[in-house]
């Protein structure tokens, strides 16, 4: 990747950060080159196809939704996010799985030439999980999480003691041999976390659950106290 190339990666991904717009002159002392070179490199994005409102002497600004094209990712992050995508093909549910596939083809797609060719030769690969077919609840949990809802769940813990309660799932870990949901059981009033492999039945109620996701997961690190039904 070439100096400039590099320069306006660099300066996409500090726009993408910024909240508020920020004038030319900052960003040319940010990235030590003149202000002439600074109009010109966000004239080379918004050739790129990045939608940056702004002019000289008002700032600029990233206008959300962009997606950073692939072809302006530097080898090591287009290596992490092929790994990625092959964990998840081979590690998650069958539609998961299938999405990280269709989004792996799509990457290489609009790839140049000599960078498809490094994504495809990569040497970097996620062996399959041999830790059996994955739960059947693994979509539901999932779109339960995206969409904020409550569910309803029958569970057998260690001791296979079964019970039944309505939990707020909010995030879910992929562990080498488990899948550990992380959820506010209404039952406990308290956050505790649940293996997918143990659960009997799910139901997705529907309805949001009271609070936001992202609360519960703040909540949750700052608790930091390890609370699991096994």
């Amino acid at each position: 990747m070439t100096q400039r190339a590099t320069r306006l990666l660099h300066l996409l991904d500090d726009l993408r950060r910024r909240r508020k717009p920020v004038s030319g002159a900052i960003l040319a002392e940010r990235f030590d080159v003149s202000l002439r070179t600074l109009y010109r490199d966000i004239d080379a994005l918004r050739g790129q196809g990045a939608d940056i409102a702004g002019d000289p002497g008002v700032g600029y600004q990233l206008r959300a939704g962009f997606l950073l094209p692939p072809m302006m990712f530097s080898a090591d992050e287009l290596e992490a996010i092929v790994l990625g995508m092959r964990w998840v093909a081979s590690h998650a549910d069958p539609a998961l799985a299938a999405s990280a596939d269709a989004a792996l083809q799509r990457v290489t797609g609009v790839l140049p030439e000599a960078l498809r060719l490094q994504v495809e030769t990569s040497g970097l690969f996620a062996p399959q999980w041999s830790g059996g077919p994955a739960e059947p609840w693994l979509p539901s949990l999932r779109m339960a999480i995206r969409d904020g809802n409550a569910v309803r769940i029958e569970y057998s813990d260690a001791q296979g003691r079964a019970s039944e309660r309505v939990i707020w799932p909010f995030a879910m870990a992929f562990l080498a041999d488990i899948r550990l949901l992380a959820a506010w059981c209404e039952m406990r009033g308290d956050f505790r976390h649940f293996r997918a492999d143990r659960m009997v039945a799910l139901e997705n109620t529907g309805q949001r659950y009271p609070a936001q996701r992202h609360q519960l997961l703040k909540r949750w690190h700052a608790q930091c106290v390890p609370k699991r039904d096994d």
